[in-house]
Parts: C-alpha cells; sequence; structure tokens
C-alpha cells in the first residue's frame, strides 16, 4: 500500500528500545538513575571548580565547559524518553522534534570541539610546559570556547534547516528514543541525496578534522613523555592524559561509528544503543572519569562541602 505524503505532519512515534511492557519500569529506572547521576555529578565539578580559586586554570574551565555541555546534551534527550516510558504515550510532535535536533547537535558538536580543545591544551601542557601560562592565556581560552560555539551553532542550524526542507509520509515510527537525523532522513518521502551528502560531509569535517588535532597532540605527547628520564615523571605526565584519552576513544568511537555505519545497515537498534553510549553514558562517566580520581577536584569539593580544606 502506498503511504500518503503530508510535509504538514503533526508528531511522530519514538519506539524507544523495546516495545515490551514488562521491560518499561525497569528502563525508566535505569535511564532516571544515569540521567541523575548526569547532571548532578556535573554539576557538582562545576561548583567545585567556580567556588576554588586554585583550579581558575586553562584546564578546569575547559573540564567545567565540558561539564555543563555534558548536562545539556542528556537533558535534550533523556527527559523526553522519561516522560513518554512513564505515561505510555511515544509521541512528539514535528516541532519539538525539529527543536530536539537542533540542540542535540548542536551540545554534542561543542563536545567534540571541547575534546579536542583539551587535548591541545594537555599538548602545551607537555610539549611546552614553560610556555603554558603564556601561550594558554585567559583571552585564548575564551576564544577557543567562542569559537566551539560558534561552529557548533552554524552545523546544527545548517543540519535543521536541512531536515525542514523534507516531506514525511503520514505514518512516521522513529525507531530511536530521540529524534535522530539520520532516523528522520530515513523516514522522510521525499528525495534525501542532498541531506545525506551534508550529514556524510559534516561527519567526515567535523569529526575528521577534530579527530586529527586530538592523533596528533597525542603523538607529540607520546613522543614527549618518551623522552622524560625519570619514571616517576613519565607517570605523572601520563596519568594527566589517559582520562582524557579514554573519554575520547569512548566518544569519537561511537559517535563516528552511528553516523559512518547509518548507509551500511539497517538495524535501528544497533544506532539507537550506540547513541547510548555516547549521548548518555559518556556525559554519566565525566565527572568519575575526568575529576574524581584528580586530587585538586577531590580537594575542592572537600572544600565546598565542609567548607575548609
Amino acid at each position: 500500500m502506498e503511504l500518503e505524503n503530508d510535509t504538514q505532519i503533526s508528531e511522530f512515534l519514538l519506539l524507544g528500545f523495546s516495545e515490551e511492557p514488562e521491560l518499561e519500569p525497569f528502563l525508566f529506572g535505569l535511564f532516571l538513575s544515569m540521567y541523575l547521576v548526569t547532571v548532578l555529578g556535573n554539576q557538582l565539578i562545576i561548583l567545585a571548580i567556580s567556588s576554588d580559586s586554585c583550579l581558575h586554570t586553562p584546564m578546569y574551565f575547559f573540564l567545567a565547559n565540558l561539564s555543563f555541555v555534558d548536562i545539556c546534551i542528556t537533558s535534550t534527550t533523556v527527559p523526553k524518553m522519561l516522560v513518554n516510558t512513564q505515561t505510555q504515550r511515544k509521541v512528539i510532535t514535528y516541532d519539538s522534534c525539529i527543536i530536539q535536533i537542533y540542540f542535540f547537535l548542536l551540545f554534542i558538536g561543542l563536545d567534540n570541539f571541547l575534546l579536542t580543545v583539551m587535548a591541545y591544551d594537555r599538548f602545551v601542557a607537555i610539549c611546552h610546559p614553560l610556555h603554558y601560562t603564556v601561550i594558554m592565556n585567559p583571552r585564548l581560552c575564551g576564544l577557543l570556547v567562542l569559537v566551539s560555539w560558534f561552529m557548533s551553532i552554524l552545523h546544527s542550524l545548517l543540519q535543521t534547516l536541512m531536515v525542514l526542507r523534507l516531506s514525511f509520509c503520514t505514518k512516521v515510527e522513529i525507531n530511536h528514543f530521540f529524534c535522530e537525523i539520520n532516523q528522520m532522513i530515513q523516514l522522510a518521502c521525499s528525495d534525501t541525496f542532498l541531506n545525506d551528502m551534508v550529514v556524510y560531509f559534516a561527519a567526515l569535517i567535523l569529526g575528521g578534522a577534530p579527530l586529527s588535532g586530538v592523533l596528533y597532540s597525542y603523538s607529540r605527547i607520546g613522543s614527549s613523555i618518551c623522552g622524560i628520564l625519570s619514571p616517576q615523571g613519565k607517570y605523572k605526565a601520563f596519568s594527566t592524559c589517559a582520562s582524557h584519552l579514554s573519554v575520547v576513544s569512548l566518544f569519537y568511537c561511537t559517535a563516528l561509528g552511528v553516523y559512518l555505519s547509518s548507509a551500511a545497515t539497517q538495524s535501528s537498534h544497533a544506532s539507537a544503543v550506540a547513541s547510548v553510549m555516547y549521548a548518555v553514558v559518556t556525559p554519566m562517566l565525566n565527572p568519575f572519569i575526568y575529576s574524581l580520581r584528580n586530587k585538586d577536584i577531590k580537594g575542592a569539593v572537600n572544600v565546598f562541602f565542609r567548607g575548609k580544606p
């Protein structure tokens, strides 16, 4: 039966992870727990950094921005999923879907750029320690964050405008827990060639270029660490990068995998699971991997709660 074309469609159906009602309470509890951990953990990092003047350095400035963005990423998708799970009404309006696409792409792009900026910060700190404070001055740090916002806004705006030009069939079911752009393009009744080209070109440029910068930074960092004679010096230098490198690996492997493999497979369920990794799990792990193992952050948290070192 031919599906009717309707450019004025008013809502979509988010299928989520499972259509089995008995799994809904488990998924609700799981994602609610992860969301609360993400928000509270990252808020604690922001408050600890802002309240301790000793942490007003470039590394922690970028970390505070990353924590804010991680809260925004999960807040763009998870609350709607929780509401749909609790009410058993898995509907999202067309306008809400477009807004969700815009802000999700905005904050994911910011996460991408901030991880690259943090890699550059570690490169300067380890490879040029004597010039670190001169190179990573407040003006440059602010400019790097501002450029990251500007690039992310342009990208998300372009992708959202490209989605707005599409027309959809009257029966639209998104096999995902949020309005993921690749899923939206696949559901369109109109020609999507231009949308596909924009998505993959953007993934290549905005994913490949920052990843190249991260790999270059860590190749230089690795060379510098190998040149350190003291085992303690090598360990100290490596320990400052290990957390960032692990999160970068998790973020890029899952995020790029979702977008670059979408044309090769029709498994929307696999795409949804991969999206959970970079859109929910990675922001939740940020406070633990980056900060709670850090003595400076631990001290700042202690001061924040107890009012004394």
